[in-house]
Order: structure tokens, then sequence, then C-alpha cells
């Protein structure tokens, strides 16, 4: 059978969350794993007929500023069948580089089934299994990780299949699936920089959850 293919787009706009920082930490653990991976910062990836080349998007977006026919590509490629995978600031909806917007974008927020709102300071903390059913969580042991804990916004529909509890958090969502159209969405909020990357349960989870993406058996 074919690998499953995967661009991870991301940016290198802020001093945080950077593409050439973070992509090819996250591309050589996933082509480890059976799945072929480019990464880009060219939002122009998303266009039609640029994202059909691939069965599933890794988002690593910080700055939520995409042109209509950007968005339009997108949300067609997932309503059409193509999976969209979410990484950590791929939920902050509403910042961009000349500041910030009041509310996330609609289609995004539509897309993701929820939103980043605010962290706390980066720590330590354990990631704990809450659904050994789904096909991406089977399986998967808890683990702890040093990572940007995020306090996020979800709609009551989306599938929660990790969560963490945080001293200032609470008990709040790490990772979970839902649907767009025909499209399979999954979000991790792990993933702020390399020391979250190179961590065997958020390499693992972000593989499960790419290949569950793209139908991969």
């Amino acid at each position: 059978m074919a690998r499953p293919t995967a661009v991870i787009l991301g940016g290198n706009r802020f001093p945080f969350h950077r593409i050439e920082r973070a992509g090819p930490t996250i591309a050589r653990q996933l082509e480890r794993r059976g799945i072929d991976v480019d990464v880009t910062a060219d939002r122009d990836v998303l266009r039609e007929d640029r994202i059909s080349a691939y069965d599933v998007l890794v988002d690593y977006t910080t700055d939520s500023t995409f042109t209509d026919e950007q968005l339009a590509g997108l949300c067609s490629f997932v309503d059409s069948g193509g999976g969209y995978v979410g990484v950590h600031g791929a939920a902050d909806l509403t910042t961009t580089v000349d500041g910030s917007r009041d509310e996330p974008v609609p289609e995004l927020r539509e897309l993701l089934g929820g939103h980043f709102l605010a962290h706390p300071e980066q720590t330590m903390f354990d990631v704990t299994v809450v659904d050994s059913y789904h096909p991406i969580s089977a399986d998967l042991n808890g683990f702890s990780v040093w990572d940007e804990p995020y306090v996020l916004e979800y709609d009551d529909d989306v599938r929660v299949l990790a969560r963490m509890d945080h001293p200032k958090n609470g008990d709040v969502p790490v990772a979970w699936v839902t649907s767009f159209g025909d499209g399979r969405v999954f979000y991790c909020s792990l993933g702020h920089d390399i020391p979250a990357l190179v961590t065997d349960g958020v390499q693992s989870v972000l593989a499960r959850g790419i290949r569950w993406a793209a139908r991969d058996s």
C-alpha cells in the first residue's frame, strides 16, 4: 500500500513556532513512521490545484491570516474528503502579525471544532488517554511532556481522545477528532517547540492522527 502523503504548513513570522525550526523535526519523525512529508511556509499550497496532491494538510500555522482563495482551497479539500491535522498554534484563530482580531476566523473555527483562548507558561504535565476505542488513541499510553499547555474552547460534538490535568487550567482536552463534510479532522494542542515534538507520546499521537485523517489502515 502507498504511504500516506502530508504537507506541513507553517510560518516564520513569529520568534516562536517557526516552521524552519520545527518543520524538519516533525518531518523526520513522520517519515520514520511511514508518512511521506513536505514542509512549506507558502500558504498558496492551499490552492485547490496544489493541495490535491496530498492526503493530509498538517497545519502548524499561528497567524490565521489567509486569502479568500487559500481558505476556499482548504475548506474544499477537507469537505471533499481530504484530511486536516491541526497542531498546537493551528487553534490560535485570532492572532495575526499585526495584532489580533476580535473573533476567530469563522471558516477555520467551523473546520477545527474549537479554538485557542490562552496559555500559562511552559511546564511538565501529564497527558491521559480518555478514549481507548478510537483508532488514534487505541492502545496509546499516557505520557508526560514539557510543553505550552493550551486553554481551549471546543464544540460539544468533538470526540475528545486525550486530556491533561493542569494545576491552573484544570481538566482540558489536548486531542480531539471531528468531521468537516466528507473530511476527517484531528487536532492536537501539543507541540510548542522541539522538547515537545521529540517526545515519543507526541510523535505517536501525531503520526496516528495523520494516518487516520488520511484513511490509512
